[in-house]
């Protein structure tokens, strides 16, 4: 009966109506709101507000979604772990990161994992920081590799370190050779940033609100590869961690240098996972590998 009561509430969340869930799940409106009102009754308070607009959870309601999630999640990997016994098919690792993450240090790691483990697979969506923090919390994928400026109460967070950002130019440039650099010497140059959903751009913000002075970009690109080039090719300046540009220095002719302001160096990069969420054996063990390779990276990274 919880099961089928979970079954229901979960679609009228996620349809808004009692009707759209009925038509989702191919029942009587009756049939679901009879659900509803049961489950409503056994928690002792409303999960939903109701209007001529829709259904809309109230507070209760977004708590018990967060556990309904959960528990699908849990039943799902609980079913392919069963499946497996027989060699049946595995689902992939869904991983969320970010373009910085996804353009060497996510695939790295996989690459490696697949070399000891060769019956995993992957699925790796890219997107914003926030996006990629809003699907673990919701389940869309099960590991997120991001960065982060605040903190998150809709996921744990497995594993932290720095990511500040450094300034990143070809080593022909006028500044290659300087050990650290200040705000003021890199406006000087002209500069390339990622858009403004960005945690880089938004420390870049940040830097420029405390020394009181804002140059803009020369370049502005959701796709951190262009900018890498353009860099290569020119005397402007870019900011990344080095967690981003680690396998590109080298190949690119690039340098990263690191800047004194202390606004640039205000965020972390994080392991997220759903809050709660027991995981299967094989992701706890990919998120030991990652958390491996950023502690490698971090030894690197200049100082």
């Amino acid at each position: 009966m919880q099961s089928l009561a979970f079954k229901y509430f979960y679609e009228v969340a996620q349809r808004g109506s009692l009707s759209g869930a009925a038509e989702s799940l191919d029942v009587a409106v009756s049939a679901v709101s009879r659900q509803i009102n049961q489950l409503e009754k056994r928690v002792g308070t409303a999960l939903f507000d109701r209007s001529s607009r829709g259904m809309h959870l109230t507070a209760a309601g977004q708590m018990l979604l967060k556990h309904v999630r959960r528990v699908n999640l849990e039943t799902e990997a609980t079913f392919h772990a069963i499946a497996e016994l027989n060699d049946a098919g595995k689902q992939p690792i869904r991983v969320a990161c970010t373009q910085g993450v996804a353009h060497d240090l996510a695939p790295y790691v996989m690459a490696r994992f697949t070399q000891h483990y060769p019956e995993t697979r992957f699925s790796i969506f890219v997107s914003s920081a926030k996006v990629a923090t809003e699907r673990v919390a919701t389940g869309e994928s099960d590991i997120a590799i991001t960065f982060s400026t605040t903190p998150s109460d809709a996921v744990e967070v497995r594993y932290a370190c720095s990511a500040s950002a450094l300034a990143v130019m070809s080593k022909h440039h006028p500044l290659a050779k300087r050990k650290r650099l200040q705000l003021d010497d890199v406006q000087r140059f002209p500069l390339a940033l990622t858009d403004q959903d960005t945690s880089t751009y938004k420390l870049y913000q940040l830097a420029c609100n405390r020394i009181g002075k804002w140059v803009e970009p020369s370049v502005i690109s959701n796709h951190a590869e262009a900018l890498h080039a353009y860099v290569k090719h020119s005397q402007a300046v870019l900011f990344a961690s080095y967690t981003s540009v680690a396998g590109l220095l080298h190949d690119y002719e690039l340098v990263a240098i690191p800047m004194r302001n202390t606004e640039m160096h205000a965020r972390v990069l994080q392991v997220q996972v759903m809050r709660g969420r027991q995981l299967p054996d094989v992701m706890d063990t990919f998120i030991e590998w990652v958390v491996h390779r950023l502690k490698q990276l971090m030894a690197q990274a200049p100082q």
